[in-house]
């Protein structure tokens, strides 16, 4: 399955209780998480919370950045393991370090647009809502070089503790940008010469006979349902990954791993 051949146009010690997460704040947990938010610049640490087995880690991590970013995060705070299990939740692999953090500065999809070189891999997310799934995908997103990670504000995972710690340090390293209409951005994307490829388990061609060089969106749907009717009608073309067997579906994250391997295969050289 080939190409049309027209394209569209084109991051003091003290011990104690901390108080409750304030409103407005988000966690982040986890090692990789963490560290990747200490490293972001554009992420505002407002609070560093470690056990005192942890405590000597933490402090190579902060070591390790610049005089300027480390002046800008606060002190850690010697805290019992039993108060990070209050903050990130009993079932959370903390790992004995918790970030108080403001979330991350709005990216508009016109500036991801903007920055888009002649190749560049987008991932547009319909309606998927499971935080570890969408982490999961920003984890895949950000290894096979993803500009970006594109989802309606409505319907979707809230960026959660758990999405950062499933996102293992990504949600740092690349741009989850919240749009109002998957629809009109697919749209947008086209008119920048975009192709938008969706993922459907009906469709007639496979992924590996799609030509992936270029601007490519690729468009994954939830689990159980897939592509909204609006949003197949908006991609250019549809193609499904080659499984079969009594289990012939994937989770959304592992089909999204896949697709993006194949947009990397093709784009090695």
């Amino acid at each position: 399955m080939a190409k049309p051949q027209s394209r569209p146009s084109a991051g003091g010690k003290r011990r104690g209780k901390p108080p409750s997460k304030p409103p407005g704040r988000d966690l982040l947990w986890g090692w990789h998480a963490v560290s990747m938010g200490l490293q972001n610049d554009k992420r505002r640490i407002t609070g560093l919370l470690c056990t005192a087995r942890s405590e000597s880690e933490l402090g190579q991590c902060l070591d390790k950045l610049a005089d300027s970013r480390r002046a800008e995060i606060p002190a850690p705070r010697i805290v019992e393991k039993d108060i990070l299990d209050t903050l990130a939740g009993p079932d959370a692999v903390h790992q004995g370090v918790v970030a108080e953090v403001l979330p991350l500065p709005d990216v508009a999809i016109e500036d991801v647009i903007e920055d888009a070189g002649e190749r560049c891999l987008l991932v547009l997310l319909d309606q998927v809502t499971d935080p570890h799934n969408v982490g999961a995908v920003l984890r895949s997103a950000s290894a096979f070089g993803a500009r970006a990670v594109i989802a309606p504000d409505r319907n979707a995972a809230p960026t959660t503790g758990a999405l950062a710690k499933a996102a293992s340090g990504a949600l740092d390293a690349i741009d989850l940008v919240h749009i109002t209409n998957l629809s009109r951005a697919m749209d947008q994307l086209r008119d920048a010469g975009f192709w938008c490829v969706g993922l459907d388990g009906d469709a007639r061609g496979a992924l590996e006979s799609v030509d992936l060089k270029g601007r490519i969106a690729i468009v994954m749907g939830a689990e159980g349902s897939g592509l909204r009717r609006l949003t197949r009608e908006h991609c250019d073309m549809l193609v499904r990954l080659p499984t079969s067997g009594p289990v012939a579906t994937l989770n959304v994250s592992a089909a999204t791993a896949i697709s993006l391997y194949e947009y990397a295969r093709q784009n090695q050289d």
